[in-house]
């Protein structure tokens, strides 16, 4: 088994539960390790063995460009993409950050992070 991580993923993206937040958006940062059997790849060399990081970037990417109110909710959208659409994922976790949170204080980021396992 192995690990692929895609650190530090940016978006400028439309979600909270304020109208304004939907509004003027915000800067987001997510972070995704996915966790597979690595070995046909290593063996072959071939990219259709692999976890395609590329293919995970899309995902993050085109979920982080429908508006939720929750970041528990494009969390959970981006984990049950990444499991349908790339089987060879047995585990996989998604944090998703909001820069510069509206919260009323000095805080750099506040962050959701969740994880799914293949049944």
């Amino acid at each position: 088994m192995g690990l692929i991580k895609l650190k530090n993923i940016r978006t400028f993206s439309f979600h909270g539960c304020l109208e304004e937040e939907g509004k003027i958006g915000s800067d987001y940062r997510i972070d995704l390790t996915a966790k597979a059997d690595f070995l046909k790849a290593a063996e072959s060399d071939d990219l259709a063995m692999a976890v395609d990081y590329v293919h995970l970037n899309k995902i993050v990417v085109e979920e982080m460009d429908i508006r939720s109110k929750l970041l528990e909710h494009v969390c959970q959208r981006i984990l049950n993409r990444v499991l349908h659409e790339i089987p060879v994922i047995v585990h996989v976790t998604v944090g998703v950050s909001k820069i510069n949170p509206p919260i009323g204080g000095d805080v750099e980021m506040v962050t959701v992070e969740m994880e799914e396992f293949r049944a």
